[in-house]
């Protein structure tokens, strides 16, 4: 009887084999960190903000995708979340990258983009009549979306991605059918939500889905692009020392190499600086240049003002809109919604202009405080 194990013991055993599991491997593999998120989201960001205009130029309406949120969700979670059927958007990577995720809109939201791709007005859209046709043209509005999105990736990757078209269907996350297989093959996901504003017909979310693999596979491009963008500078070096060496050979012996240094001091005090990026720029981060060459959409607002439905229904041509600004009083400019500036309008041949005379808290517009 001694030498039998006491429940206490055979727990103790159990308790121990459960923590040799390879656990630890799991969790470093298969979720994301903070800052993983946070580069998940200004990639999101940057990439959608893109989709924006594209979309915009399609339905002739005023796009606005902003505010990404990242999470990370199982299969049974994305269930409980998405009882109701949506649309789905499969989309793959052919250069550049290597996975593929999904875009998840509402049927409202998919009938209304069709309506408007088929030159409707999108008001009063049966989400029940997507058939092949509606479908197939919001197929086509999401592959200029990614479109875009993929072109602003390689902007700031620095190579070439490119994606393939878009497999669109309904789907019931509640119930197998073909995308949802397909998710079930990603234990861990990542998903992207961000506002979706179309004119005043679409005031909702899209949401895309990623493995967790394809995400971490996101963050290791922009670090690898931004730990290579300062090796350019660095590879004038040699060039300035290529010039530099050739005042140290006529250095017949070392009693001569005081007086040949004033020359060399001479030749030191032209060492192409200003070929390189100013020393006052070394506080900007260093992957800022990256983006240099992403569009960005400038407004400025006139004023605002709120009228009534009746009102707005007895507007004709010649009726005159009272805005909440004075003549004269200094307009708003904002970069993506973002205000940042204050400046007065102006007039440029034929054009009108603004004329910045305020800016509005500048270390902020950089993230430099």
């Amino acid at each position: 009887m001694s030498e039998m194990l006491s429940q206490d013991e055979i727990d103790a055993l159990l308790r121990g084999t459960n923590d040799s599991s390879p656990k630890p491997v799991d969790e470093s593999e298969e979720h994301l960190d903070s800052m993983e998120s946070d580069a998940l989201g200004e990639i999101g960001n940057i990439s959608f903000g893109n989709s924006a205009t594209a979309l915009s130029t399609l339905l002739q309406q005023k796009v606005e995708i902003t505010t990404p949120v990242v999470s990370e969700v199982t299969i049974d979670e994305l269930r409980e979340r998405y009882p109701t059927p949506h649309v789905a958007l499969r989309v793959g990577y052919t250069e550049g990258l290597k996975g593929e995720n999904v875009l998840v809109l509402t049927r409202e939201d998919a009938a209304i983009i069709s309506d408007l791709m088929l030159g409707g007005t999108g008001i009063g859209v049966d989400p029940d009549g997507l058939d092949e046709i509606r479908l197939s043209a919001v197929q086509e509005a999401m592959n200029q979306m990614m479109g875009a999105a993929a072109t602003s990736l390689s902007t700031v990757f620095s190579k070439k991605i490119d994606i393939s078209p878009p497999l669109v269907e309904v789907f019931d996350a509640t119930k197998n059918q073909t995308i949802i297989d397909r998710l079930e093959l990603w234990e861990t996901m990542v998903l992207i939500e961000f506002n979706l504003k179309v004119g005043t017909l679409i005031d909702s979310k899209i949401v895309q889905i990623a493995p967790i693999q394809f995400g971490k596979q996101l963050v290791n491009e922009l670090i690898a692009a931004t730990t290579s963008a300062p090796a350019a500078p660095k590879q004038e070096q040699p060039k300035v020392q290529a010039a530099v060496t050739p005042a140290k050979a006529p250095e017949p012996a070392p009693v001569r190499t005081e007086k040949t240094s004033a020359p060399e001091v001479a030749v030191s005090q032209a060492e192409f600086m200003p070929l390189h990026a100013p020393t006052s720029n070394d506080s900007v981060p260093a992957n800022l240049g990256l983006l240099y060459d992403v569009p960005l959409n400038v407004t400025v607002e006139l004023g605002r003002t709120k009228r009534s439905v009746r009102e707005v229904l007895e507007l004709s041509q010649g009726s005159i809109i009272e805005l909440d600004k004075l003549a004269g009083e200094p307009v708003d400019i904002y970069v993506n919604q973002q205000r940042i500036a204050r400046g007065e309008v102006v007039v440029i041949e034929e054009n009108f202009g603004v004329r910045v005379t305020e800016i509005i808290q500048p270390h902020e517009r950089i993230g430099i405080v």
